[in-house]
Order: C-alpha cells, then structure tokens, then sequence
C-alpha cells in the first residue's frame, strides 16, 4: 500500500451466512494466494442483498484493526453487470467492495478517502481466469485482497482514480430545530434497534427523548438503568444510539425493523 505497512490482515463481511460453503471458499482462495493471511471475519450475516448493513458495521468497525489492513466487503445484489467495483484508502486501511453503495458510511466519515475503481485488465496482469458471474467475491475480490495484503500490489495498482462513488443507500441523519431524525440500520442478536444516529448529534440536547413507531424511550447510560421489561435508549459502544428492551428483544416488541426511522427531540424545547 502507497507509504504503508501490510498488516496481513485480511477481514470479511459479506451477507453469505454460514450454512452453504461460500465464506469458506472466499477464505480458501486469499490463503492459496497468500498462505500467511490472518483473516477474520467480521460477520457473514448481514441483511441480505441491503449494503447499507454491511457498511454501516465496516464503518464503525475498521478503527479496530492494525494500519494495513485489508477490508473486503461481499453484499452483492448487482453481481455480474455492468456494476463497478471499488477501491477505497482511508485512515491507513483499504476497502474492497462492489461500488453499490456499500462504501458510503465509510467515505462520509473519511472524506479524505482515495477512490478508485477496479481496471478489469488487472485480472489478466495477475493470471486470473475469467470470473464466473454469480461468485465475484471468490473470483475477484479474493485474489486481489490477497495480492494487497501480501504487498505484491498497490490500491494504484487495481485501477484509476475516481471523485464519486454510488451514494449509500440509507441518508445520514439529519438535524434541526432541537431534533435529529435518522434510521434502524440493523437489528443485533439481542434485538436492540440500532439506529445510525452517532453521539454527536445529541450534543447540546438537555433533555433527549427518543421517538420510534408508537413509543417514546428515554436516554440512559446502560440497560441496567433500566428494570426487566422496560425499554430505554442508549448510545451503544459503537458510538451510536440504540432502542433496546431491558433482557427483552426490542425489535418483536415494538414490530420494528431496519429502515424504521428514529427521531431524537429536546424535551425542554419541545414541551
């Protein structure tokens, strides 16, 4: 990587779950390449065919690897079109991920990221056959991550600079007047509705109230603040602000899922 250390690190989030051999062939084609790669897997049970899950965790995730590392990201609903597929730098890592909207949360929180998109040439230049059309993450993204973290290659190296990639598919959060209105970005195995409101946008609320469906859940510091089977809303440690139901599951109660939107307002300028 351009004036970086490989880290050898190599990690994986995808929405292939665990239950067919997907995940383990993407794994068995980065080691055939580069048998000293140290892959982990951030999670293969993304929502299904919707990027915006998938990048929102790679996102708020990607701080917690060495510099050089290297982030494949699969969540794929346009595989084998005319669909570009991109190359991000930032903060000392390098993203692979179809240009589907996947990388968006990472470029609004990176905006001094570098762009590229993949020259389909360069799979000749490393002796790669041509790619099936339905499996480009063993295809594609396996051998040139591999080809990254073992530093036989450079970002420079895959393909041109670009200055836009495909917006995400889910708006930031917006604020006004004493409020901010975001979204449910994902459900967690506890089913805590978890929103892609970030701690800085509660900022100067003195009394923040959070409003999602039929329900109203005060802010607390941690879930128990509140007693078994009362709702509450924290921000997680993430970083960002979440409904859960004290050793309950948030999303059966409430009905809720992704895509609902949340809204956070001041009590005190709201009353």
């Amino acid at each position: 990587m351009d004036g970086l250390r490989c880290s050898g690190v190599i990690t994986l989030t995808t929405d292939f779950g665990l239950r067919d051999p997907f995940v383990g062939v993407v794994k068995g084609r980065i080691l055939d390449r580069f048998p000293a790669a140290r892959i982990v897997d951030l999670t293969h049970e993304t929502l299904v065919h919707w990027p915006a899950e998938a990048g929102f965790w790679l996102a708020r995730s990607f701080g917690y690897f060495p510099s050089g590392t290297v982030h494949v990201a699969v969540v794929d609903p346009g595989v084998g079109t005319a669909r570009d597929i991109a190359i991000v730098e930032a903060a000392g890592h390098v993203f692979l991920a179809p240009d589907n909207g996947l990388l968006g949360a990472v470029v609004a929180i990176r905006p001094d990221a570098v762009l590229r998109h993949l020259d389909p040439r360069v799979l000749q230049r490393f002796g790669l056959p041509r790619p099936s059309a339905t499996f480009h993450g063993r295809d594609i993204f396996a051998p040139l991550a591999a080809e990254l973290a073992a530093g036989r290659c450079l970002p420079a190296d895959l393909g041109p600079r670009v200055t836009t990639l495909t917006p995400a598919w889910v708006d930031e959060p917006v604020a006004s007047s004493g409020a901010v209105t975001g979204t449910v970005i994902t459900i967690d195995h506890f089913g805590n509705l978890i929103s892609n409101i970030d701690a800085r946008f509660l900022q100067g609320l003195v009394e923040p109230h959070v409003y999602a469906g039929s329900g109203v859940f005060p802010l607390r510091r941690t879930y128990g603040d509140a007693q078994p089977g009362q709702y509450l809303a924290l921000v997680n440690s993430f970083g960002v602000l979440e409904i859960a139901l004290a050793e309950g599951n948030a999303a059966d109660a409430l009905g809720l899922s992704r895509g609902a939107p949340v809204v956070v307002r001041d009590a005190v300028r709201h009353a």
